[in-house]
């Protein structure tokens, strides 16, 4: 997960103060740690199939953040990946092996067809303007993607565990026996308009992404929306 698009309350160059002070910086390192969420990463790209992939694939993780989405990849035994964030100050925080670089996914630097792989762990919920924005940026990672391109995005989504979850947020009761729903109160707060507007808009989001994309697999459970794409080519795109 990240949240660097426009929406986010991190000071850009203030450094570890600013990420101290902000509520929903602190309250995601309160939710899981780094080597949590790595290993949540690596399990969910072996979930979808990241081990058929071939290891010398382009990859390129857009939103992301400090990086542990490319420490995932990384430890999955792919080489050649990029990522890419609007948080400068988030990106300094990865140490890793990629190729990393400050950018609005909507405007991307790349040439086109240079990537085999997009991957995006929950970073397109953070668009502000959702339905315009969406289409920028699917229509940037098209761009990129090479004609057998794949894309792979994680969202959250309105199943009926994640309304349990809202219900649990809810709850002073529940918020003080479990850290882990304290933080996500927290951080659903700090987010609120462009967390609500994207989950009151599965239609249309499901819809951009079959603009652009055949689905390979396309899954909502736990609260996740999970989409795998093949890129469209010819007369299959729907302009």
């Amino acid at each position: 997960m990240s949240r660097s698009f426009p929406a986010s309350r991190l000071i850009e160059g203030a450094g570890s103060d600013a990420r101290q002070t902000d509520p929903w910086e602190a309250a995601y390192l309160r939710f899981e740690t780094p080597e949590q969420e790595v290993d949540k990463f690596a399990k969910r790209l072996i979930k979808v199939g990241a081990a058929r992939w071939p290891r010398d694939a382009e990859i390129v993780e857009l939103f992301c953040g400090r990086g542990n989405g490319l420490h995932a990849l990384s430890k999955l035994g792919f080489t050649r990946l990029t990522g890419v964030d609007l948080s400068a100050s988030l990106l300094a925080q990865y140490t890793g092996p990629a190729k990393v670089y400050v950018r609005d996914c909507r405007n991307l630097i790349f040439t086109d067809q240079c990537k085999d792989i997009v991957v995006i762990h929950g970073g397109l919920h953070h668009l502000p303007a959702l339905s315009q924005d969406l289409d920028q940026t699917l229509a940037e990672i098209y761009r990129i993607l090479k004609d057998d391109g794949l894309l792979m995005v994680v969202e959250p989504w309105l199943t009926p565990f994640l309304s349990l979850v809202h219900a649990a947020c809810r709850s002073g009761i529940a918020k003080r026996l479990s850290r882990k729903i304290d933080a996500l109160a927290t951080m659903i707060l700090c987010e609120r308009h462009t967390y609500e507007q994207w989950l009151s808009q599965p239609e249309m989001i499901l819809s951009q992404l079959q603009r652009y994309f055949h689905a390979n697999q396309s899954s909502f459970q736990w609260g996740k929306l999970i989409f795998v794409g093949r890129k469209k080519v010819g007369k299959s795109r729907i302009n």
